[in-house]
């Protein structure tokens, strides 16, 4: 497997304005983001089956002190939709690529998450 780049992914918030860097934007969340008109949010794709399960994401909360066993379940997760992560490797490859999330957590979301298993910190 091609070692990606760590400077083609990227991660940000929904709500933050789309950027001429931002590359390809994908919406990484099962649902859209509360709000947010679809043509303001620039994506390029919505990849909803590589989001955590409604079960996975409910059972976290957004809670920090269940981020180490959240990160495990979801790695686990994500490697069950191998259609999906080849598609964003794919994109990663060929130029920069911004995963896009709606938490109001920065450091404690599923993007997070995904981009370290796109950059092989995490199996």
């Amino acid at each position: 497997m091609t070692r990606l780049a760590a400077r083609n992914i990227s991660v940000k918030r929904a709500y933050e304005a789309p950027a001429a860097d931002d590359g390809s934007r994908i919406l990484v969340d099962r649902l859209w983001p509360r709000g947010l008109p679809k043509t303001e949010a620039a994506i390029d794709l919505w990849l909803k089956d590589i989001a955590p399960s409604t079960g996975l994401r409910k059972w976290f909360g957004h809670d920090p002190a269940r981020w180490q066993e959240f990160r495990q379940r979801y790695v686990e997760e994500i490697h069950q939709h191998p259609e999906e992560l080849d598609e964003l490797r794919t994109r990663a490859k060929a130029g920069r690529v911004t995963l896009v999330f709606a938490a109001h957590d920065e450091a404690h979301n599923n993007a997070v998450v995904l981009r370290d298993v796109l950059l092989g910190r995490v199996s």
